[in-house]
């Protein structure tokens, strides 16, 4: 347990969308250059194993404000709404003291489609959950974005990345002449296709397929705008009293060149590893000692951790949940023992659990096949060693199958006091079948991130 005699920190969560585990120069990219995810890598808690909450985004946002599954939430799948049933972290954080502020990607309010401004008479919008103050849009927001200030819609130019990241600065920069801390996540549209960057950011890439050249080219920027908010940080002289967290919400795409997941099995939308882990950084200038990790780690694990340093209590801590504190790896690897409990994994039919060294999965949850992987040895899981470790394999799968089992019943209402889910929670639908987006139609088909969706979904 962390010291609480000091004020509790600012936090920041910093989330990039679709960027593989793959896709820094500190990971070995062949082509892309990092520096300031490297710089920021080199003054922080670098996780080599850290994993998101599912292979695909909205599941990991809930994951990020609940700390516990995406099916247990409620959110199996992209465009599905959190609960309100749900504890959420900038909830328990407001209710602390905290000034709390959501800039970017939601998806979190049961809307499909590219992202567009969010209103302020949606029932799911950020401020519903604990945010105070909110710039944001629906789902994935790429150049010359509309957003959405507190209800009000906004026309930006310029790198979407630069862009939220310059709008988060200067709400940080009034926030930090509070007393109060804060609380801010950042949830960049990047890179997320479809894919535009400027001319500049793309220059290195000429030589790639234009897909992967426009790719890379927003990673540049990505990368750029996350310099932009350590720099600012340093400016505003809050660094030392802000734990400033990045990752990315699922695993890399498949077809973009080069690969994006630094060699790991599988992409976006499996629970192989190239789907599940993902760059993660935790930098606290003066608190955290700069290093590499191999604890495995999760979105799951944010909640819980930043509780803990906001010496605040979970509201409901007999919900089951599935984050564990790693405030124990701040001071040193020696304080680092082995992870409990596991990391579980569910998405469509496949499932998965990461018992620190060992991995077992399958793609059919029902009746396996269930394959065991030892990571350190082989985390391109190529190999699986489930004869010649038949009991492991065994307790593992068992164990899998009672959390399986654990969190249909969370699903169906019954961490709830109500003992069943809001009857009128909504099921996910595209924003234009919505009323209240028609008048906006005719106007966004010209825009160039909407007009050739709106035309496919004209005709669908």
């Amino acid at each position: 347990m962390m010291s609480t005699s000091a004020a509790p920190p600012n936090v920041i969560l910093v989330m990039a969308d679709d960027q593989g585990w793959g896709e820094t120069s500190y990971n070995g990219h062949p082509l892309l250059k990092t520096p300031e995810l490297d710089a920021m890598a080199a003054n922080g808690l670098r996780f080599d194993r850290f994993y998101a909450g599912a292979p695909v985004c909205s599941p990991t946002r809930a994951a990020v404000l609940t700390g516990r599954s995406c099916y247990r939430v409620g959110v199996p799948e992209h465009g599905y709404a959190l609960r309100h049933q749900e504890t959420v972290l900038p909830k328990v954080l407001a209710d602390a003291g905290y000034n709390t502020a959501h800039f970017g990607k939601w998806h979190l309010n049961g809307l499909r489609g590219p992202g567009v401004p969010i209103f302020d008479h949606d029932p799911f919008h950020p401020g519903t959950f604990g945010f105070q103050y909110w710039l944001s849009v629906t789902n994935f927001y790429d150049r010359d974005p509309l957003m959405s200030r507190n209800g009000q819609i906004e026309d930006y130019r310029g790198d979407s990345s630069d862009v939220v990241v310059e709008q988060a600065v200067d709400h940080i920069g009034k926030l930090a002449k509070q007393d109060a801390p804060f609380f801010v996540v950042i949830w960049y549209g990047t890179p997320h296709s479809p894919f535009k960057a400027s001319e500049e950011d793309a220059s290195a890439f000429e030589h790639l397929d234009e897909q992967s050249k426009q790719h890379y080219g927003e990673l540049v920027a990505l990368d750029r705008s996350v310099g932009t908010l350590r720099q600012s940080l340093r400016r505003l002289n809050i660094e030392k009293d802000t734990v400033l967290w990045y990752c990315s919400d699922n695993g890399g795409l498949p077809k973009i060149t080069p690969d994006t997941t630094g060699g790991l099995k599988g992409n976006k939308g499996t629970i192989d590893e190239g789907g599940l882990r993902v760059p993660g950084i935790i930098e606290w200038p003066g608190t955290i000692e700069p290093r590499r990790t191999n604890y495995p780690a999760s979105v799951m694990d944010m909640m819980p951790t930043i509780l803990e340093l906001a010496d605040t209590q979970h509201p409901t801590p007999n919900r089951p949940a599935d984050g564990t504190s790693l405030t124990r790896l701040f001071g040193g690897e020696n304080q680092a023992p082995r992870r409990v409990p596991a990391l579980y994994f569910r998405y469509k039919k496949m499932a998965a659990m990461v018992d620190n060294d060992w991995k077992i999965s399958t793609r059919q949850l029902a009746d396996g096949p269930f394959k065991l992987y030892h990571l350190v040895e082989d985390p391109s899981e190529t190999t699986d060693v489930s004869a010649e470790n038949r009991k492991r394999k065994q307790r593992m799968v068992k164990q899998l199958q009672a959390w399986l089992a654990e969190t249909d019943a969370s699903e169906s209402g019954s961490d709830y006091p109500e003992g069943d889910v809001d009857p009128m929670h909504p099921r996910p639908m595209f924003w234009t079948e919505r009323a209240d987006y028609q008048p906006y139609l005719n106007e966004w088909k010209d825009r160039w991130e909407y007009g050739s969706w709106l035309e496919r979904r004209k005709r669908k």
